[in-house]
């Protein structure tokens, strides 16, 4: 952490810094309503859930590498990369991937990232002590609300899909679980990103090649490019890089709530992409998400301490 004498606290910018965190935590939404509807959509791309959690391994490593090389390699202790990459690396994706096999893609945005606020705000109280002004507590009641009417609008169409909600309420108590680690320990953006794009395949592949079920010899060629660019590229290094760096600047609470408005954009997208249609009720719960995040974002933001990376290396 710098000093307030050191030339990063000397150049901490608190409205910039605040500009940057939404930047990244909007940026993020972009990217997980794709990552859902392309988790979604692999369903019928002849790919297993193990098959696209090994496409999103095999595009971060090199990346992972790439990152290492040019920033330094991070130098966290072994039982807090392990805690990041059980809750990001695995919790995560796996559930959400094993979850979209069983529910359709509303639900995974509602209960994937829909109850991350609530999960991080649990978790956040529990272990950093965060402060939790009445405005927010407003905030998620919106959310919750529309939540619910999203979740109704979806159950009638899909009987059955609990035992997929399930596995995405474990994947969100997972990102939770992350989000309040990069708070807790104070991991850089980078550092984060190096550690999850590069020591999981290492522990994951093997396992994959030798004992998990495969169908990606009957993928098409385009279905494992797409899985390996929009998973390995976009949603673990970019979207992690993005994530960790909008908790640094904003903290998790207003992170997640931001993060709040993916179920609406997936919602509004499944109809056409998909081809899987929400009622009146469905769409009237999307728009209570959006005007829930929004409410949140404009509560009053207070400077929460920032963590700076170490400047990349030019040689």
């Amino acid at each position: 952490m710098p000093t307030e004498s050191s030339p990063a606290a000397a150049a901490f910018n608190p409205a910039r810094e605040r500009l940057v965190g939404l930047a990244c935590a909007i940026a993020v939404v972009a990217i997980w309503t794709g990552f859902s509807l392309s988790s979604r959509f692999a369903t019928h791309q002849a790919l297993t859930p193990w098959d696209v959690a090994a496409l999103r391994y095999l595009g971060s490593f090199p990346l992972g590498l790439a990152l290492g090389a040019w920033t330094g390699w991070p130098r966290l202790p072994v039982g807090r990369s392990l805690g990041l990459m059980a809750t990001a690396a695995f919790g995560f994706p796996l559930c959400a991937y094993a979850g979209f096999q069983l529910a359709p893609a509303a639900h995974g945005v509602v209960f994937l990232t829909g109850t991350l606020p609530f999960m991080a705000a649990l978790l956040g109280l529990l272990f950093l002590r965060e402060p939790f002004p009445p405005r927010r507590w407003i905030s998620l009641g919106i959310v919750a609300l529309g939540i619910l009417l999203l979740a109704a609008g979806s159950v009638e169409a899909a009987p059955g899909a609990w035992r997929g909600d399930l596995l995405f309420l474990l994947g969100s108590l997972s990102w939770a679980g992350f989000t309040v680690m990069l708070r807790l320990w104070q991991v850089p953006a980078a550092a984060a990103t190096v550690v999850l794009a590069v020591y999981p395949p290492l522990l994951y592949l093997p396992v994959w090649w030798l004992a998990l079920p495969s169908s990606m010899a009957a993928a098409s060629t385009g279905a494992i490019l797409h899985q390996l660019i929009y998973q390995g590229v976009l949603a673990m290094v970019v979207a992690g890089f993005l994530f960790a760096r909008a908790v640094n600047a904003l903290g998790s609470a207003q992170t997640t709530t931001i993060t709040a408005l993916t179920p609406a954009m997936v919602t509004l997208a499944a109809g056409p992409v998909l081809g899987e249609w929400l009622g009146w009720g469905g769409m009237l719960g999307a728009l209570l998400v959006s005007l829930g995040m929004a409410f949140g974002v404009a509560a009053p933001w207070r400077r929460v301490p920032a963590v700076v990376d170490a400047p990349a290396p030019r040689g």
